[in-house]
């Protein structure tokens, strides 16, 4: 195979008289290769010939590269294509939109999947992504860039505040954890860790010896953020624990970053209550949201909302599986028969959501339970095939009820041979 040359031309530098002498009057495709910094883009023609391969700073460079395609080039012939890389290229497509481009998108697998075909060499880089992307385009195999409407940004945005408290909750909850198991190991074992009851607990206190010192008052504290949920026998075992602790005992810095822990967790964990407060008001407002949220919950129904669209923007069930990533695949070979497993195209973030949720089902709905449990004892005691298969359920029922059908898990399943009655 004859080997491929790749050599690009800094913006400044090209020749833009010749680039518009040779795309002059022709459909022009210009693929985009988006980077953090260094972008490449490759001016195609439809037969695949490159006029040119282009490379600028971005931002630096970008208003003069838009200049040339805008003055020297014809807008109505020229074809922006680009891969969804994050929030690199945003910037870039706006601005070309607002000039007037059309702009495409392209699937990263496809342009990864062409790469070896196109030359023999599975390996990537800036320009010849570029040019590929190009060819995949003109293969067929791209869709309009459509831009997120602003309430569904917004949306976004509020889901993405939400995962940082998470995501800082969680850190500092392991962090507690290991501080706990280190100078408190039993009440650990006595109470959950999540417990606001516990959090409230260590940051007033910080570490047993000063809960043991204060009993009455710690007593008073456990009885009122427990709320009827904590037991007066497990409010004296925690009591107890803290006067006979096996753990190494606190200084005064280790006490009180026991305490700090304790009270960055109660804040986050307020935080997180003003924002699903949030969600459940946009959820409320909105009725294809409001109808999913009675079979995924408010915050997951914002979350595919936010990751795919709505059940509404799909033709079909099926295509809302796909493009949720949990339809499924196949490699088979003569007599070998492989395994279904889903492809997870798409984003994870909305399987994920959507797994807990077919989780809650599975322990709550007694027709989803009893079809969960015969799968898994079916499958040989694989739980995770059972809950894959139910989010799948799941996710196909709610294509009818964003449509106004009202949820009937008893329509999922074979009732009758679950043994229920329908």
């Amino acid at each position: 195979m004859k080997k491929r040359r790749y050599r690009a031309t800094n913006v400044k530098r090209a020749n833009w008289e010749r680039i518009a002498s040779l795309a002059a009057g022709q459909r022009i495709v210009f693929s985009v290769d988006v980077a953090k910094d260094d972008f490449f883009g490759v001016l195609m023609k439809t037969d695949r010939s490159v006029i040119d391969t282009i490379k600028w700073v971005h931002p630096q460079q970008t208003r003069e590269l838009g200049e040339h395609l805008l003055h020297d080039l014809d807008a109505q012939n020229l074809e922006v294509v680009m891969e969804p890389s994050g929030t690199y290229g945003d910037a870039l497509r706006g601005y070309l939109t607002g000039l007037g481009f059309a702009v495409y998108r392209v699937s990263p697998k496809r342009v990864h999947d062409a790469a070896e075909v196109y030359d023999g060499v599975p390996s990537l880089h800036d320009a010849k992504s570029a040019y590929l992307i190009g060819r995949v385009h003109l293969d067929g195999a791209s869709a309009p860039w459509e831009e997120f409407s602003a309430s569904r940004r917004d949306h976004h945005a509020l889901i993405a505040e939400l995962d940082l408290h998470q995501g800082q909750h969680q850190a500092n909850l392991n962090r507690l954890e290991a501080a706990l198991n280190r100078h408190w190991p039993e009440v650990v074992r006595i109470m959950d860790l999540s417990t606001v009851s516990l959090h409230t607990l260590i940051g007033e206190y910080g570490d047993p010896n000063q809960v043991s010192r204060h009993r009455e008052e710690a007593e008073q504290l456990l009885l009122r953020t427990g709320r009827g949920l904590l037991s007066p026998e497990k409010v004296q075992q925690v009591l107890d624990s803290s006067e006979a602790s096996l753990g190494q005992p606190c200084t005064e810095g280790e006490r009180h970053l026991l305490q700090v822990l304790a009270q960055e967790l109660l804040r986050t964990h307020q935080t997180m209550k003003a924002i699903e407060h949030r969600i459940a008001k946009v959820v409320e407002d909105d009725l294809v949201l409001r109808r999913m949220a009675n079979v995924v919950g408010k915050t997951t129904s914002l979350v595919l909302e936010t990751t795919q669209g709505t059940p509404l923007d799909y033709a079909n069930p099926h295509s809302y599986l796909k493009g949720l990533g949990l339809n499924l695949k196949e490699r088979s070979s003569g007599k070998h028969a492989g395994q279904l497993k889903i492809t997870k195209r798409g984003p994870g973030k909305a399987r994920k959501y959507l797994y807990f949720t077919a989780l809650r089902w599975s322990n709550k709905d007694p027709v989803i339970a009893a079809w969960y449990q015969k799968k898994v004892k079916r499958d040989g005691g694989l739980k995770g095939k059972a809950i894959i298969a139910v989010m799948r359920k799941l996710a196909l029922s709610l294509w009818h009820v964003a449509r106004g059908e009202a949820f009937d898990s008893r329509k999922l399943f074979n009732t009758r041979a679950l043994g229920i009655a329908a």
